[in-house]
């Protein structure tokens, strides 16, 4: 089953013109997010990024989504394609209408689907640097869709040289992220992430550690560093909404795993 615009259809009755705009023009954008034990993690948050994501992009958001009935539909989803226990959910948004470059409406259309799926591993990853492409920090790169080639493109790259991840850099070389997930690393109990100008997208989870770093006491820095910078690390993992995992290698080339502070942000953000 799939939500459509607030229906409820069967996914081969699902219909989308050929001058839908999210497939001329990428005009759109969209959200990921878990369903566990019955409930949306992190909601709040997905909401918030969901409203600053159409305010980029001059879009009307439908009522359901404005008015905060949105979760409900999308547990009822999760319920009927048998993934409230765990599901991983896409949501879909996208300019209505056809037109050019100049789209005849700002009004949103939306699709929303979940799966169910296991938890997401937690063993460390080997990770490689990305050559083929750099982030590019712009009015739209803190949210997910509008730049979705570069992470394509990366995934590639990872899959020919038979990584987990590859780190992107910006066009300065400074770290952004990863293809799918927020880095973070740990220095002398400083806890260092890239800067959100650097290009990387305004994680969900990336906002609930820094939250917690700031409720702990732990200092943080949003920096620009290179990726030898990673290298002296007292340990270095990737966040996203499936959770965290730890990184062992960075090009093959070993670096410190220390699961400590990892497991602590896991008991308390995943929960």
């Amino acid at each position: 089953m799939l939500l459509y615009n607030g229906d409820f259809i069967a996914e081969s009755e699902l219909r989308l013109p050929l001058t839908n705009r999210a497939f001329q023009f990428n005009d759109g954008f969209f959200e990921t997010a878990i369903v566990a034990d019955g409930k949306l993690r992190f909601c709040e948050d997905h909401q918030a990024r969901i409203t600053a994501a159409a305010k980029a992009l001059k879009l009307e958001l439908p009522q359901t989504i404005v008015s905060g009935k949105l979760q409900q539909q999308l547990l009822k989803l999760a319920e009927r394609n048998k993934a409230a226990n765990y599901g991983r959910l896409k949501l879909k948004l996208w300019r209505s209408g056809s037109g050019l470059y100049t789209p005849e409406t700002n009004q949103a259309n939306w699709l929303a689907t979940i799966v169910p799926v296991s938890p997401a591993a937690t063993s460390p990853l080997h990770i490689g640097i990305c050559e083929t492409i750099t982030t590019n920090y712009n009015p739209f790169s803190f949210f997910k869709g509008p730049n979705a080639l570069l992470y394509v493109m990366a995934g590639i790259e990872k899959k020919e040289k038979g990584f987990d991840d590859m780190l992107l850099l910006n066009r300065q070389n400074h770290v952004s992220e990863l293809t799918s997930a927020n880095i973070f690393w740990l220095k002398n109990n400083v806890l260092f992430t890239p800067a959100i100008d650097t290009g990387c997208v305004q994680g969900i989870v990336r906002q609930n550690i820094l939250r917690w770093c700031h409720s702990a006491g732990t200092k943080i820095k949003e920096v620009y560093f290179n990726a030898e910078s990673l290298l002296k690390a007292d340990t270095i993992f990737a966040a996203n909404v499936t959770g965290i995992r730890s990184i062992a290698t960075i090009n093959e080339v070993p670096v410190t795993i220390n699961e400590d502070f990892a497991e602590q942000l896991r008991k308390s953000l995943f929960a």
